[in-house]
């Protein structure tokens, strides 16, 4: 079976006009909504939005790759780069901050023309130490066929599928010549379709040793920028394709081996953004909701350490909160945690979990549920 960019006419894709004008429509009516929304907000709720998306997007498309980032490090490093103010900064180690200075170049800068140079850089903002995990692999520069055909496999060593063989070494100055030039100047399609065809193209022609999905994935969110025509991002396209990551490659592989018609690919991916668009409603939700509770507490007389715990709860505690766990992240004492529970309970902020435990848990009171408290 030959490989799409094996097809006489490639990259000449084509796709049935009519039965995508719904689901783009959808997701385009959507999009305005949202960027809509949030532009009413006023800067300060938009920059918490940006932080909150851009921290969900870098740490899910690392994860579809199997790469867990530390989310503390990952939202640190955004907030210091964009000179947000924020309460508990962390340091963040090179890999944190090499996939972050990828995103907010693409996001930031979608307005620039995306260069093979621009791309290594991407790459080697991956892979700062020259290595993926233990192997050494060729940085900042498209990859060589010294180790064999690049192809995507899964299974163990005597039982591997082979779901993809990208093109030979030998073709990628001109298959991403002819990608950038389409990318950089093509005004004919409509910008959320260009972004479904560029992921596709880009991860197809697969240049780098490693890295390709997560670059992928980087040229579409800076094509969604450009849709929007804002450096400000409300929805993580990433995020759901990671709770869709099997369909995700499924529907990558039937393309790669398919022909130039790839509309069942772009209503996939128009499905996903729509999907996306559509937990952003959650995320919104949350975001005006934390403003509300500061807007109330904003004279309550609280220190750091109440300020950094009840913002960790606001974005979405995991577990059951407990002084242990307050002694621990704040690094402080069991006593002075007990302390600062203690007076978060009597400002009618945090009350006793009843359902218990083994250890007494705390929960965040917010505004909407005060009067259903006893």
């Amino acid at each position: 079976m030959t490989n799409i960019y094996q097809k006489k006419d490639w990259p000449q894709f084509y796709w049935n006009k009519e039965a995508l004008l719904t689901p783009l429509a959808e997701v385009r009516h959507r999009q305005g909504k949202i960027v809509g929304r949030m532009e009413g907000l006023g800067f300060s709720l938009r920059e918490e939005a940006t932080l909150q998306t851009m921290t969900l997007e870098i740490l899910k498309s690392n994860e579809i790759e199997g790469k867990i980032l530390n989310a503390d490090q990952v939202r640190s490093s955004i907030a210091r780069r964009l000179g947000m103010e924020i309460a508990g900064l962390v340091p963040a180690d090179r890999h944190v901050e090499g996939v972050v200075e990828m995103m907010l170049d693409a996001t930031q800068k979608f307005d620039q023309l995306l260069t093979d140079e621009r791309l290594f850089g991407w790459h080697s903002d991956l892979f700062p130490t020259g290595r993926s995990g233990i192997y050494k692999i060729k940085v900042g520069n498209w990859r060589l066929d010294d180790k064999g055909p690049m192809q995507v496999v899964s299974g163990s060593i005597e039982k591997e599928k082979v779901h993809f063989e990208a093109p030979a070494a030998r073709l990628l100055e001109s298959e991403m010549q002819q990608f950038l030039e389409w990318f950089n100047n093509n005004t004919e399609n409509d910008p959320v379709l260009k972004a479904a065809i560029a992921h596709l193209w880009f991860v197809t022609i697969h240049p780098f040793e490693d890295g390709n999905g997560r670059i992928a994935r980087t040229i579409a969110d800076m094509q969604l920028a450009r849709a929007d025509g804002s450096s400000q991002r409300f929805y993580s396209m990433s995020a759901q394709i990671q709770k869709e990551r099997n369909d995700y490659y499924d529907i990558l592989e039937q393309t790669q081996k398919g022909t130039l018609d790839i509309t069942s690919w772009l209503a996939w991916f128009f499905g996903c953004l729509n999907r996306a668009l559509s937990t952003t409603e959650t995320t919104l939700f949350a975001i005006l909701q934390k403003a509300q509770f500061w807007d109330v507490h904003l004279k309550d007389n609280l220190n750091d350490r109440q300020k950094l715990m009840l913002n960790k709860l606001l974005d979405g505690f995991e577990g059951k909160l407990n002084s242990s766990k307050w002694a621990k992240i704040c690094k402080c004492s069991s006593d002075t945690a007990l302390r600062d529970i203690q007076h978060l309970i009597e400002l009618g902020i945090l009350v006793k979990d009843k359902s218990g435990g083994r250890s007494t848990s705390y929960l965040l009171v917010l505004e909407n549920e005060r009067n259903n408290i006893s």
